[in-house]
């Protein structure tokens, strides 16, 4: 019995671990990049709870700007926040009944997971705008549609992946301790997404292969320097990057990242390249014969050889200019990890092994 409760616990522990809840400005901010690939598309959104996601609140009041199809969104059993915006019951002839925003009071019943999906958004009130109380009346007149789940709402699920296949685009911030599996169903289902991840799954043995056969790379905007906030439970563990802004607690992830195969034109923005390649400058590896770049502005514009770079460098990256041919990692996490990045005696953190596709003639020794 011990066993089963430690068990029990470990899983609520990393389960709350995982509980980050994605603010609508940085999703705003990442979103404005990809307009042109959600017309005429039906978009999938794993939530918590749909009416408390601002994934779900974004693409439904922009539904008619972005020229959406449909929107799918679905609600999970156990989340901490389900049911505090919508909650419903069913009358005596089987009729879902639902109460949203002001309208609560006591809950119906315990949390139930659902799935939204909407068709149409407009102004229901008149008064010259779209909110989600307009949303909500669309649901309530069955123009739009809300239906209990038969499961609990897990992304693997049978249902959940029937709601996979009929969508085009995922967008979601799934939790970071699943976000191998996420991937591997995304792409067993062939599906495009824009997903938020921890920058550190780069070098996952699962996810640098995709990286390096440009089947996935990450997004426009990143929290390289701590900007990205997560909304996060009163109860959340007390750890450094935490502040409160009018009562709710919120988490800085400095690492976390968006990832995406859905191209946009920054991508194929090229570095501008000012270093010249000396011998003295550029150690070679030890392990692997290739030059070690130690940060990614000194990458020089003038050598053709293989040459490890930070990790970083993928925030940069641009197919049209780069080839990537591994990694420097472990020398064992997959055949794409072909060894360790040691220079002069010291290991060093992870590098990107690249080739530059077109680097500029090397400059005339001076007699």
């Amino acid at each position: 019995m011990a066993g089963h409760t430690n068990a029990s616990m470990n899983a609520a522990l990393k389960a709350k671990n995982d509980e980050f809840y994605t603010l609508l400005t940085d999703i705003e901010k990442e979103m404005r990049y990809y307009r042109k690939h959600f017309k005429g598309k039906t978009v999938l959104c794993n939530c918590d709870d749909p009416f408390e996601s601002n994934f779900f609140k974004y693409f439904v009041l922009n539904f008619n700007r972005l020229g959406l199809k449909k929107l799918i969104a679905t609600c999970y059993r156990t989340s901490p926040i389900a049911g505090q915006q919508l909650q419903y019951r069913y009358d005596k002839d089987g009729q879902m009944l639902f109460r949203f925003g002001d309208e609560l009071d006591e809950p119906y019943s315990e949390k139930r997971p659902y799935k939204a999906v909407v068709t149409k958004v407009y102004d229901t009130s008149g008064d010259g705008g779209v909110d989600m109380l307009d949303v909500a009346e669309l649901f309530k007149s069955g123009e739009n549609k809300l239906t209990e789940l038969e499961g609990d709402g897990d992304f693997r699920s049978q249902e959940c992946l029937h709601l996979l296949d009929e969508s085009d685009i995922v967008v979601t911030n799934p939790p970071f301790s699943l976000f191998r599996e996420y991937i591997a169903t995304l792409m067993e289902h062939e599906k495009n997404f824009i997903i938020i991840g921890n920058s550190n799954a780069l070098k996952y043995k699962e996810i640098f292969p995709l990286i390096m056969g440009d089947k996935m790379w990450l997004g426009v905007t990143r929290s390289g320097t701590g900007s990205m906030w997560f909304r996060i439970m009163d109860d959340f563990p007390v750890k450094s990057g935490q502040k409160i802004e009018n009562g709710i607690r919120y988490q800085t992830i400095g690492n976390s990242a968006w990832f995406t195969n859905l191209d946009v034109k920054k991508r194929h923005e090229e570095l501008i390249l000012v270093k010249r390649y000396k011998p003295e400058d550029y150690p070679k590896y030890e392990t692997y014969d290739a030059i070690e770049v130690s940060k990614v502005v000194d990458i020089p514009c003038d050598y053709a050889g293989i040459m490890g770079v930070p990790i970083t460098f993928l925030g940069k990256y641009s197919p049209d200019q780069f080839e990537i041919v591994g990694e420097l990692n472990h020398g064992c996490d997959s055949e794409f990890d072909l060894a360790k990045p040691v220079v002069n005696g010291k290991e060093l953190y992870t590098r990107i092994l690249i080739r530059n596709k077109h680097p500029e003639k090397p400059k005339e020794v001076q007699q």
